[in-house]
């Protein structure tokens, strides 16, 4: 039985079988050992259902995002830059517009959500590439982030600008079982501080972040 299997099936021990199934769909794409290019792979061959799966009643990301970006931004929201990293079909693009937020661009690998999202006009502009250590296709200083992957975090702070914010929302068991966070978030964060290229403003764990599974929320101030 494979580790895909096997968490499903303790997963499936506790909930019903609409949950079992949108479980498995996330922990597939995410799963230990996949490749960049696998799991983009997979978003694709999920795209279909992606929506059904990862949607408001299960996936509470997009809202607890969206929320934490407006709390740092209590005016002027409307002129307040923003750059949704790994913004699959726009969920967390629609709760930031609802907030009053009206600038935003959009980046995913996964051009089959990226269309979806390129569908709702939530976006100015849409870049279909990685974060990862390469060059970002934006302009220096002029952005403020939402979900990141560690690998990127150094670009992040490139094109954030001074006083603004990156704000990092994943699942908190992340940080023990998915061994790139595990081994180098940390040091990847504590040498962005002591660079003083950002500082940490919080750092708040949230219930029910994905169905009964605790969320994090990470928010850096850019110097």
């Amino acid at each position: 039985m494979s580790e895909l299997e096997k968490e499903v099936k303790r997963f499936a021990e506790t909930h019903n079988g609409e949950q079992v199934s949108s479980y498995r769909a996330v922990y597939n794409v995410g799963r230990h050992g996949i490749s960049t290019k696998e799991s983009t792979d997979a978003y694709h061959n999920w795209s279909a259902t992606y929506e059904q799966d990862a949607g408001p009643d299960k996936f509470r990301g997009p809202v607890i995002a969206a929320e934490s970006v407006a709390a740092f931004y209590r005016t002027h929201r409307d002129k307040v830059l923003i750059l949704d990293v790994a913004c699959g079909t726009g969920f967390v693009g629609q709760e930031l517009q609802k907030r009053g937020f009206k600038q935003m661009d959009g980046l995913d690998p996964c051009s089959s959500l990226l269309e979806k999202a390129r569908a709702k006009n939530i976006y100015r502009k849409e870049f279909c590439c990685y974060l990862n250590d390469k060059p970002l296709p934006i302009e220096d200083r002029g952005m403020m982030e939402g979900h990141v992957p560690c690998s990127g975090l150094y670009q992040l702070a490139r094109v954030v600008k001074p006083g603004g914010l990156v704000c990092i929302v994943m699942r908190e068991e992340f940080l023990e079982h998915v061994q790139e966070y595990r081994d180098n978030l940390e040091p990847v964060i504590t040498d962005l501080e002591s660079r003083a290229i950002w500082r940490l403003a919080s750092r708040t764990v949230v219930p029910n972040y994905f169905l009964d599974k605790n969320g994090v929320v990470f928010n850096f101030v850019k110097c």
